[in-house]
């Protein structure tokens, strides 16, 4: 049987190892979706996974990415939807993912003519992805196919295959031996890179001259996780994960301080800023005013891009290469450090850290301390959880309180950090690993945005998963928190209300009239047993949280231009929520100005 082009498509996607995409139907991709009937009905294992949003099924594809190392697919449209693909394809840029985009164009003999949802595709996706080609004959199907699929992998970005209208249901036609014709195959080259010896052995030399070593890793190191702590033991290092990399190394692990910058930690911050030799693997960390300063560490970075090496930071040595293999090969070079005292000094700043940690997370709020909410959660996940989180405050309390066990999963959308990515990722991860339960974190801005569309995802599909636990924990404050904070403490701006108040909604209420499982709790007291009820349900939770917007998400070490714009915002006035945002600040990490500005407000109690 003759197969068309959206058939060989789909049969060359199987041979590239997908099983699944995730797309949203529309007239400029009718025909591969037909070929998508055609599949399924043969029970080819190809699924379709169809969100509510074409930057739903973007997002999805960057999770999928994520969470299981292969190639995202999604699918859309011509015009709006292929437009509507553009947020998730710049998450998948900008935190090194390979997904491969199909969308949809007008018929051939259309182009040019301003047809409608006629758009110049290859012009729009030329910055965000890495390969971008319209098919324009059916034989060049087989190359475009291969071509973006093998960049994507190979350069961890984005790619995208433009399909017109006509070409969908053209009869495909194999690449024939001549000129101009470019026969190719399926796979992608090995990444198992490894640095020459010669050079291993000077980053050996630099390590095992340190005295205050210390490492910084990110997602890059995920399958790294025995090479880095046996790395960091014989160097007497500390450890640092950025958060992306947070699952790379066990939070228990003693010398681990667990994150850097806005989201990490003191002890981390102290360790960067008295180093005298840096390790970075696997991390593109962005936030320089963190890292230490010029001259004062020898550096080390290892890489498997190439265009991340001494771009943070001017290293002395840049290693191209696999983590874990460059980590394994390097291990045997390295002397056992004897003296550790450095290391035992990270360790008792940890355990005081964790202390003041849970001290922070105790504190009373109105009605919920958003902190206590993600403690309480930490001593009840399940070893083999995948947990997402949303950018904005979410992202704070996860990074604090969330601590990865070995086997866990976790991820957020980092350099893009787009709003309401946790929804998507979670749905994905779920997909990816349905017996695993996934908990999704997200704030009340972000589940109004297109949060709530991804319910009804779940709701289509849930009972197709074999284990049910699904549980979306929104954090309910009524206000776009994170940047009400940012006004105050970046901008030195009051709270604008017209910008920063939400729509009050009851999610735990639209959750059941889905069919899921709705809890609401507003008593800091019932969490540990409602985080209990959510685990033990049959059916995917949304866990309604209210929570207090005023206490801080802010880092642990604040600067005097910080606590500077903090002050002047509260002492301007017309900040609704001054009172309490400033009770709140001087309870947490802004203590440093509360006896100047309380006595100003008149908060002195």
């Amino acid at each position: 049987m003759a197969r068309d082009v959206s058939d060989f498509i789909i049969d060359r996607m199987i041979e590239w190892g997908i099983h699944r995409i995730y797309g949203y139907p529309g007239d400029g991709i009718g025909g591969f979706f037909g070929a998508l009937e055609k599949a399924e009905k043969a029970e080819k294992p190809m699924q379709l996974i169809r969100p509510t949003h074409e930057e739903m099924a973007a997002l999805m594809a960057v999770a999928h990415a994520k969470f299981t190392g292969e190639v995202g697919v999604c699918v859309a449209t011509s015009g709006p939807g292929a437009m509507h693909l553009i947020n998730g394809l710049y998450d998948a840029k900008m935190d090194n993912q390979p997904v491969v985009a199909i969308v949809g164009q007008q018929a051939r003999v259309a182009l040019g003519s301003d047809f409608q949802q006629e758009n110049n595709l290859e012009t729009t996706f030329a910055d965000v992805a890495e390969f971008v080609k319209t098919v324009t004959t059916p034989m060049q199907a087989q190359l475009v196919v291969d071509r973006a699929f093998r960049i994507a992998k190979a350069t961890l970005r984005p790619c995208v295959i433009i399909l017109p209208n006509d070409i969908q249901k053209a009869d495909f036609e194999e690449p024939t031996q001549e000129h101009f014709v470019s026969r190719t195959g399926v796979g992608h080259a090995s990444t198992r890179i490894v640095p020459p010896l010669d050079e291993l052995q000077k980053a050996a030399d630099i390590l095992n001259s340190g005295k205050k070593v210390a490492m910084l890793v990110g997602q890059g190191a995920l399958n790294a996780t025995d090479e880095i702590i046996e790395v960091a033991r014989k160097t007497g290092a500390g450890i640092i994960t950025a958060l992306l990399g947070k699952a790379a190394v066990p939070a228990d692990v003693p010398f681990h301080t667990h994150h850097l910058g806005l989201l990490g930690t003191k002890p981390s911050y102290d360790m960067m800023m008295d180093c005298d030799t840096l390790l970075m693997v696997g991390s593109n960390f962005p936030y320089g005013e963190f890292m230490p300063k010029t001259g004062q560490a020898r550096g080390i970075q290892i890489d498997l891009l190439p265009r991340h090496l001494s771009l943070r930071y001017p290293m002395e040595l840049n290693l191209w290469g696999d983590s874990k293999e460059t980590l394994a090969t390097l291990l045997p070079l390295l002397k056992q450090k004897e003296d550790l005292s450095w290391q035992n000094d990270i360790i008792e700043n940890m355990k005081q850290w964790k202390t003041v940690n849970e001290k922070l997370a105790m504190v009373e709020a109105d009605p919920i301390n958003p902190r206590r909410v993600y403690y309480e959660l930490n001593k009840q996940l399940p070893d083999n959880s995948i947990i997402t989180a949303d950018a904005g405050s979410t992202a704070d309390w996860y990074g604090h309180h969330v601590h990865m066990k070995r086997g866990m999963m976790g991820n957020l959308s980092g350099r893009l950090a787009t709003m309401l990515a946790a929804m998507p990722y979670a749905i994905a991860a779920k997909f990816a690993f349905p017996e695993r339960p996934v908990i999704c974190t997200i704030g009340d801005g972000a589940m109004q945005m297109l949060g709530m569309n991804g319910l009804i995802t779940i709701k289509r599909y849930w009972e197709s998963w074999s284990n049910p636990t699904f549980i979306v924990m929104v954090l309910h404050n009524d206000d776009l928190a994170q940047v009400s904070w940012e006004m105050r403490i970046e901008d030195g701006n009051p709270r604008y209300d017209t910008s920063q108040k939400l729509e009050p909604m009851d999610y735990a209420a639209y959750a059941q009239t889905l069919g899921l499982h709705g809890i609401r709790v507003n008593d800091p007291e019932k969490l540990e047993d409602v985080w209990r009820e959510a685990f033990a349900a049959k059916k995917p939770v949304v866990l309604d949280v209210m929570t207090d917007p005023n206490v801080p998400p802010l880092p642990p070490h604040i600067s005097f231009e910080q606590a500077k714009n903090f002050t002047y915002a509260m002492l301007q006035g017309g900040d609704p929520e001054r009172g309490g945002a400033f009770k709140q600040a001087v309870k947490g990490v802004v203590a440093d100005v509360a006896g100047t500005v309380s006595h100003k407000l008149g908060l002195d109690d």
